[in-house]
């Protein structure tokens, strides 16, 4: 039987902080301080765009949500990213903000 790929569970069989309850962790960077949320990808069910790459990121596909930490703007500030373009987003365009 072929085996499944599921998320690694945390400590205490727990599964990663924010992976499935909708709360961000903290990311320190040049650009910032930025509170992040991964989005599985059985919980995405729009098309957004990724201002990484400007490519669409589908329905289902697992992503990441980005908002700036010291701002309070709330749903308008949020952006949508593909995890290989939001950790190399200081290699592709330094200093700028989104």
């Amino acid at each position: 039987m072929p085996r499944r790929n599921r998320p690694h569970p945390g400590p205490a069989g727990r599964p990663e902080p924010g992976a499935v309850s909708g709360w961000a962790r903290t990311e320190s960077a040049p650009d910032g301080d930025w509170l992040v949320r991964t989005v599985p990808g059985a919980q995405a069910g729009k098309t957004y765009r990724c201002p990484g790459c400007d490519h669409e990121i589908r329905p289902g596909t697992p992503h990441l949500v980005t908002w700036p930490a010291d701002e309070t703007g709330g749903v308008a500030d949020r952006r949508h990213w593909h995890r290989p373009c939001w950790e190399a987003r200081s290699r592709r365009r330094p200093g700028r903000r989104w």
